[in-house]
């Protein structure tokens, strides 16, 4: 297939080259109305397409976007992530290009390599789960998505973690729960002590008290509702009446064990997870109040943070380089009265 060049336009057109290339380009000069827009018409009548590697030369723009992604592709929070950066960079007229590592760092290497020797105009380095790296050799307009690195300048974003775990137990407060118990998730994880210490914080500023045997701590997944076995044995008058639960993957081994001792959620045992996971959350019975992770908000605030420096993302005088985006409480239906509270 032939391409079709410049100075096909203007012959088409009846006007000189410099003067279609003005008028695509759309530089301020003293062209008539009518000429751009023959101009402009007469391209989109022969399919003309500027020159992407012409247009890099004399720009220094590629209009596109690089985004490595560890072992992300396949989790599923991956697609809010990749949805909110990815219509950002549409939004500012460029192409997200995506290249998972799958936890490979050589892999991981190659592709920053890659994307470099490409050109691409910023970088996002995004992970899977809120974790600290270790930052390999990045380009200057870089930032970090759902990962920060300690004694790095980079700007990024992470999930607000203390700011969620307040939302979830407030809400059990407010519904009047006093004897709440918390189901947290390995210490070796970035989110776990930030949980835990809002979760015990907010108890103690409404004056509530926390039993230190009820702060259990449990594998991530369904097994870990497991760990509340002997605590939801007591009495009705003894055992808790609400679980915070780390992830939404705890509470529903939460809801197992409350129907193997008998005890409906939420009229015996109220119920909060944390993610607000797809296929998961709002798909147990009832529906799981949960706390959903801002990941569409965080791939967007990435995307504009590396796009809109115009002398590449740098975290501002005074400014913390890691950004704390919110998190949202997701109401459904596990949150009731606590029925045998004194």
């Amino acid at each position: 297939m032939t391409r079709i060049r410049l100075a096909d336009v203007a012959r088409a057109a009846g006007v000189s080259p410099s003067t279609a290339s003005l008028a695509l380009n759309g530089a301020e000069a003293r062209l008539a109305e009518g000429t751009r827009e023959l101009v402009l018409r007469t391209a989109a009548e022969i399919g003309y397409r500027p020159n992407s590697v012409a247009r890099a030369l004399r720009t220094r723009r590629t209009r596109t976007v690089g985004m490595v992604l560890d072992q992300i592709a396949t989790t599923p929070f991956a697609g809010l992530m990749v949805k909110g950066a990815q219509d950002a960079a549409r939004a500012r007229g460029s192409m997200l290009l995506l290249v998972d590592a799958d936890a490979d760092r050589q892999v991981e290497r190659e592709a920053i390599s890659t994307l470099v020797d490409r050109q691409v105009d910023a970088l996002v380095l995004a992970c899977m789960w809120h974790r600290e790296i270790t930052v390999p050799e990045l380009p200057v307009r870089t930032v970090l998505l759902n990962c920060r690195a300690r004694g790095d300048a980079r700007p990024a974003v992470v999930p607000d973690e203390r700011q969620g775990a307040r939302l979830a137990t407030t809400a059990l407060l407010e519904a009047g729960h006093r004897r709440i118990a918390y189901i947290d998730a390995q210490p070796d994880l970035v989110a776990s002590p930030l949980r835990r210490e809002a979760f015990l914080a907010t108890m103690r500023g409404a004056g509530a008290r926390v039993d230190p045997a009820w702060v259990r701590s449990a594998p991530i997944g369904p097994a870990g509702g497991d760990v509340l076995a002997d605590l939801l044995s007591l009495p009705s008058t003894a055992r808790p009446t609400a679980v915070f639960c780390f992830n939404d993957r705890i509470a529903s081994g939460v809801f197992a064990l409350a129907r193997r001792r008998g005890l409906s959620v939420p009229r015996d045992l109220s119920v909060v997870g944390f993610d607000d996971q797809p296929f998961l959350a709002s798909d147990l019975d009832p529906g799981l109040t949960t706390v959903a992770l801002p990941h569409d908000a965080m791939g967007r605030w990435a995307i504009g943070r590396a796009l809109d420096d115009r002398d590449g993302p740098r975290a501002r005088e005074g400014e913390d380089p890691v950004h704390l985006m919110p998190c949202r409480l997701v109401t459904r239906s596990t949150i009731g009265p606590p029925g045998h509270d004194p």
